[in-house]
């Protein structure tokens, strides 16, 4: 089979050889602009006045563009929300864009963006979710899962704790920043390549800020490298900028942001402050919960609604809460608009319950690993507190092949060994379990379309909505496309997603990539076949059911022969027989239903499930601290391609370590973002992984919902796993007073924030 096989990537050999073609290695036309954005140096006041006039002096400057220049709608965000392009009466964050300066080369228009004066008249600023939240400064009003009584069942619990920790947010650091590359066409046309996830919502705003109809302008996206959901709104506003500066003067104009422009000027994950309560029994069964999740949306709404839903629709991650209250706050500050990123608001939604159930342990002298099994959620059950059952429920075996695998009870025994003799290096074993909703939270999302062409000679053209950020989606899709004609998948070429071939698509984004996509390509595909069969049928005068498609050709069996071609050569047959050899395939996600004022529903079509534990050392001197081995298994279902997804799930892994680690944001007290590049903003090396690092597909565990092929998803999940390194984190400093106490651990876990922790157990 062509599909559920380890098959490289489809651009593996032209990644690594330097062959790949990202949108700044595209051959620029003769005439050719560039553009630099003008920035706010204020995080809050109104703007009076815009002088671009030395700007527009400047060396080989061509034109300058602010809001007034605009001839649609000066908005980047859809219908509802007020996110300008560029600002016009007031800035909001040190970094908004407030004018572009288009000229030859990129370094006139760098250096003639310094030049630009702004006169703005400084405002009162909120820089942190404490201050918003003390004013109730929100993007949007709170959101409430509540499910049974929580203030009752609380009083009558046998036991309540509180307790309150903070998680940082995290910078997408994609190794290709934001970049667009416009280039108009006659009539008013535009095409424009995109490095964004979104095309659809590219091609809206480009169009909208050129006030014409979004058939005029076309988006084209080969390739990105890297998103991980900071190109699926972000990219618009770099799009849209390029756009006006093209569709203004006649000539194709670039946009590309340098690392530490893009860093100030686009969003991040969002930050996260937590309250709750929890009462529980004396065997260590949460009775009730109480939590609020205050989350700091940034200027604007962005991506903050989604965000915040599926935080509190994670709230309860892997457990059954039999009583519980979940509140989420939108908080707004004067710092970047925060946005979707990878996990979408699940990783901070989950460290809600793994914190309350180590404290849970520590109050109860109980073994922490035994207190998150008590709790799991029953196979078929159980209802999350939304109202979804839990089906196909994989938490007790993932939990059982970590276990075993890593040999836990063995490693546990012989670091409570070396904890007891060694006084200034501690080692820590965590352990995390995982259940992790796929589809969008907005069910209007869950569509995929596809086009696919069949050649005379058997060659076959695929596109879809979709876009290939180095996840691996091409490749999965041409599995697909190559299972259903039963040909290799040489035969197939898949082409850049374009919004001219298919339209109103959905982000590449909540996992669902292969999902939706892949059963739009499958749909396609299928509707070709079903249309050679019936003529093979017909042409041969056989039994439909006795044709069959195999290994590149096409067997014909009749009453005492058998006949045998190429799946080209009845390609040329369909073809002189004026039969179509080219169709688009629809799908959309089944099942799926949400309320969000209720906040009840089925919002996702399945769960994916997964377990991880991580061993870590901390030096109670500094603070220091490494991850020493993680062992992972990720349920995938039947997966599409094995290989590409272990890559997936070690990927996810690290960069959720990193945010929990060392991946610090730091705003001064002025607003001004002060990590801006590798040098001050530290991503995990290669040196940050763990040496041991043993990751598992979940064995036999095809979906039972009609995936594609059975598959799973794999994008997201596994970047929760790597909670299990904060969890270790925070065994390793209890081991300081015997673990008698739980410790607040603030992420990410930095050598002073560890440091800090281990002076608040010794005190």
């Amino acid at each position: 089979m062509t599909v559920h096989a380890s098959l490289r990537h489809d651009s593996a050999l032209k990644h690594v050889t330097g062959q790949a073609i990202y949108i700044d290695d595209m051959p620029e036309p003769p005439g050719t602009l560039h553009a630099a954005l003008v920035l706010s140096p204020i995080a809050s006041g109104r703007l009076r006045r815009i002088d671009l006039s030395k700007a527009a002096a400047a060396p080989g400057v061509v034109a300058t563009f602010t809001a007034a220049d605009i001839p649609g709608h000066n908005n980047i965000a859809g219908p509802g929300k007020d996110e300008p392009l560029f600002a016009h009466d007031r800035v909001e964050f040190i970094g908004q864009a407030v004018a572009l300066v288009v000229a030859g080369t990129l370094d006139q228009a760098r250096a003639a963006a310094e030049l630009a004066q702004l006169d703005i008249e400084p405002g009162e600023e909120i820089l942190d979710i404490e201050t918003a939240l003390a004013r109730k400064a929100y993007v949007q009003a709170p959101s409430t899962i509540l499910r049974g009584d929580p203030d009752a069942a609380m009083k009558s619990a046998p036991h309540r704790l509180s307790a309150a920790f903070s998680v940082g947010g995290q910078e997408h650091f994609y190794l290709e920043g934001q970049i667009a590359f416009a280039l108009p066409g006659e009539d008013g046309d535009l095409v424009v390549h995109s490095s964004t996830q979104h095309p659809t919502e590219v091609q809206h705003v480009c169009a909208e800020i050129l006030g014409c109809a979004f058939n005029r302008v076309t988006i084209v996206v080969r390739r990105l490298g890297g998103g991980f959901g900071g190109k699926e709104s972000n990219a618009s506003a770099i799009a849209g900028a390029a756009a006006l500066a093209a569709a203004r003067t006649g000539r194709p104009v670039k946009l590309r942001l340098p690392r530490e422009i893009d860093m100030i000027a686009t969003g991040k994950r969002h930050g996260f402050q937590y309250r709750y309560e929890v009462g529980f029994d004396g065997e260590g069964r949460v009775l009730a919960l109480d939590a609020v999740l205050a989350a700091d949306a940034g200027w604007s709404l962005d991506m903050t609604p989604g965000v915040i839903a599926r935080a509190l629709t994670h709230v309860d991650n892997a457990y059954w809460l039999p009583h519980v209250r979940a509140v989420g706050y939108a908080c707004r500050t004067n710092l970047q608009s925060n946005t979707a990123f990878r996990g979408f608001g699940g990783p901070q939604g989950v460290l809600v319950m793994e914190d309350a159930l180590d404290r849970i342990a520590r109050h109860l002298g109980r073994d922490p690993w035994d207190i998150r099994v008590l709790n799991f959620y029953r196979d078929g059950q159980d209802e999350t507190p939304y109202g979804q059952k839990v089906d196909e429920n994989h938490l007790a075996r993932c939990w059982a092949e970590v276990k075993q695998g890593g040999a836990l009870e063995r490693r546990r025994a012989e670091i409570d060994a070396f904890n007891r003799t060694s006084p200034i290096l501690k080692r820590g074993l965590g352990v995390f379990p995982l259940k992790f909703g796929i589809s969008f939270n907005l069910p209007h999302l869950n569509q995929a379309g596809a086009l696919v062409h069949v050649y005379t000679d058997g060659s076959i053209r695929l596109n879809h909505g979709g876009t290939e950020m180095g996840q691996g989606l091409f490749i999965k899709v041409v599995q697909v496309v190559a299972e259903v004609f039963k040909v290799d998948i040489d035969r197939i070429r898949p082409s850049a997603t374009s919004t001219a071939e298919v339209p109103n698509t959905s982000p590449t984004a909540a996992s669902t990539g292969s999902d939706l996509n892949g059963w739009a390509a499958w749909e396609a595909a299928n509707t070709i076949k079903q249309r050679m069969i019936a003529f093979a049928s017909e042409h041969f005068a056989s039994a439909a059911d006795d044709i069959e498609f195999a290994d590149g050709t096409v067997r014909i069996a009749k009453p005492g022969s058998n006949q045998v071609m190429s799946f080209g050569e009845l390609a040329r047959l369909c073809y002189q027989g004026r039969v179509s050899l080219s169709s688009t395939g629809f799908y959309k996600t089944p099942k799926v239903h949400w309320d969000g004022a209720a906040m009840r529903g089925r919002p996702f079509f399945y769960f994916s499930f997964g377990a991880a534990a991580a061993e870590v050392a901390v030096d109670t001197l500094t603070g220091e601290n490494r991850v020493l081995r993680a062992d992972l298994v990720q349920d995938c279902g039947a997966s599409l391609n094995p290989s590409i997804d272990l890559g997936q799930i070690e990927g996810a892994f690290v960069q959720g370590q990193g945010w929990l680690t060392c991946e610090e944001l730091w705003w001064d007290k002025h607003g001004r973002l002060r990590t801006v590049g590798p040098s001050t903003y530290k991503i995990p090396g290669s040196r940050d992984a763990p040496p041991i690092f043993n990751v598992k597909l979940l064995d036999n565990a095809p979906s039972r919902e009609a995936t594609i092929f059975r598959s799973k998803a794999v994008g997201e999940p596994p970047l929760l796993l790597a909670t299990a390194v904060w969890t270790a984190l925070r065994n390793a400093i209890e081991a300081v007073g015997d673990h008698k106490t739980a410790v607040r651990l603030d992420a990410p876990a930095t050598p002073e924030r560890v440091l800090a922790a281990i002076a608040r157990l010794r005190n």
